[in-house]
């Protein structure tokens, strides 16, 4: 298939070009406008095709719809998963801040403003919760650290903001590592020393993963209708993949990182993004382009269009995938699960190939573990300077005693390697529109086998290559773990920039097939 099929992508990701590249700046001049305000950014009302008939467990975009039509009221859904808190998080530690009266009021209101014939916006009344590495006005936001404790923020995050604005209830906050990067149990736990560990519902001796792990907790439990992670290195995939539910890492620098603890600019600009996470991929593509375009604060944030999912014509799309990427041995529940989604796509799709640029995923895994500890983790240092924070949580601090200073040479060479990689991806990805792979090498593992320290943990191989490449991933559960456990196997669904079209459209077949996420024991 010709790429001119599809809509036109950009090429280089790098900082650079975004800033630079007068091509990219000419064809957003032709884009809609975006602003700070949710309301005119919005996507319409949409409608859903989730069959769940529970409160708790039907997804957002279900949940408005009966809202507005007047099938449920917002207090009637708020009041639902408050009760929902009062079972399951005493067991998840997954909602670490609530903020339950001020969530009571305000579905009050959204319920009074439809009897009016006033629609806030296609989430009205919807309830959700947040990770606490994320600015919520006059609830405190800790981002896990000491210096934070009573830290309540003026004004809500820029996506915060404007999924209020869409109509959305806060319902509360949900745990995170310190800083989001690092929990007591290692980087793929979240826990910290001021709330303690979450759990999984599927297993409550599992790991949640991290760092958004509380919201891959309570989601997948049904104690909120979505929530917003984080990601840098698979912070919003490995959750969504260990807790068996819905999570997107769009495109770098499409949703602006405003009132995140740690927010834009700096070495890692566009390693960091923010994305949902929910039980069903349908609200992924509701809810993405709310919070996505310039908010005129994160001055790498792109103004580039949302193309519809539901206008992605699977049959035109060529295929590639991998069972294992050579850094990372996966077992084989994951390799089966990667298999059987082939096997479903098989017929559908334009092509299929399996494919593995094992060379350049190394030297992607090779320079981006080399860059991140490259300053001695002084970036921490510097964390904890600026909120007061005396005192880290153990894995942090392992890090920070870990750190191997590189010169300032050998940092650029290992940029120069990074970005060499980037563009041998792009250039491999010409012969495909999509890629399967793993999420990790297996399902969520025992709290206390986490390796507490970066070099022990080649999972986030799987992840950390696209937030190196800067490409979007959406994440649904396609399989499970066939020990008796019944552990949730997310898979990877990866597109080239700026066609998170293709990764959610591709994830609703499979979660077609698959029947994606599955209640939890809990």
């Amino acid at each position: 298939m010709s790429k001119s099929t599809l809509l036109p992508l950009v090429t280089r990701s790098a900082r650079r070009d975004f800033l630079r590249s007068a091509g990219l700046f000419a064809a957003a001049a032709a884009l809609p406008s975006f602003t700070t305000s949710s309301a005119k950014a919005a996507p319409g009302p949409a409608t859903s095709t989730d069959k769940t008939d529970d409160i708790i467990y039907m997804s957002a975009t279900k949940l408005a719809q009966l809202i507005r039509e007047k099938k449920v009221s917002a207090v009637e859904a708020t009041q639902a998963f408050i009760d929902r808190h009062m079972v399951v998080n005493d067991r998840l530690n997954a909602v670490v801040m609530n903020c339950y009266a001020r969530a009571l009021t305000e579905a009050k209101a959204a319920d009074a403003a439809l009897a009016k014939g006033q629609l806030k916006g296609p989430l009205h009344g919807v309830p959700m919760t947040i990770k606490d590495s994320l600015d919520t006005e006059g609830v405190i936001s800790t981002g896990a650290t000491y210096g934070r404790q009573q830290f309540i923020p003026k004004k809500d995050a820029t996506c915060v903001a404007r999924v209020r604005a869409a109509g959305a209830i806060l319902l509360g906050k949900t745990n995170t590592p310190e800083f989001t990067l690092g929990g007591l149990g290692g980087i793929s736990s979240t826990s910290n020393l001021l709330y303690g560990s979450s759990h999984n519902p599927y297993d409550l001796t599992r790991t949640t993963s991290g760092s958004s792990g509380g919201a891959g907790a309570i989601v997948a439990a049904g104690g909120s209708a979505f929530d917003i992670g984080s990601d840098w290195g698979g912070s919003i995939r490995g959750p969504a993949h260990n807790n068996g539910i819905v999570g997107i890492k769009p495109t770098s620098v499409r949703v602006p990182r405003t009132g995140h603890i740690v927010d834009f600019g700096g070495v890692f600009d566009l390693w960091q993004q923010l994305g949902p996470m929910a039980r069903r991929v349908e609200d992924i593509a509701l809810i993405t382009p709310i919070i996505s375009g310039p908010d005129f604060r994160d001055a790498s944030c792109a103004p580039v269009a949302w193309a519809d999912p539901a206008k992605v014509d699977l049959k035109k799309l060529r295929l590639a995938f991998f069972p294992t990427n050579g850094v990372t041995t996966t077992d084989d529940d994951t390799k089966k699960t990667i298999l059987q989604c082939v096997k479903w796509l098989e017929g559908h799709v334009a092509s299929v190939t399996e494919d593995l640029p094992k060379e350049i995923l190394t030297d992607l895994y090779a320079s981006r573990t080399k860059l991140t500890g490259g300053d001695g983790w002084a970036f921490y240092k510097r964390l904890a300077d600026k909120w007061g924070t005396k005192n880290f949580s153990p894995s942090v601090t392992e890090r920070v005693k870990a750190g191997k200073t590189i010169s300032t040479a050998e940092y650029v060479e290992a940029w120069e390697q990074a970005d060499a990689a980037k563009s041998r991806m792009l250039s491999w990805f010409q012969k495909y529109d999509v890629l399967l792979c793993p999420v990790a090498g297996t399902p969520a593992t025992e709290i206390d086998r986490i390796s507490p320290t970066p070099g022990g943990a080649p999972n986030w191989s799987y992840t950390g290559a696209f937030n190196t490449t800067g490409w979007p991933v959406t994440v649904v559960r396609c399989g499970t773990s066939s020990d008796g456990k019944n552990l949730p196997i997310g898979i990877q669904v990866v597109a080239a920039p700026w066609r998170e079209d293709i990764t959610i459209a591709v994830a609703s077949a499979l979660e077609a097939q698959s029947g994606g996420w599955q209640r939890p024991p809990i």
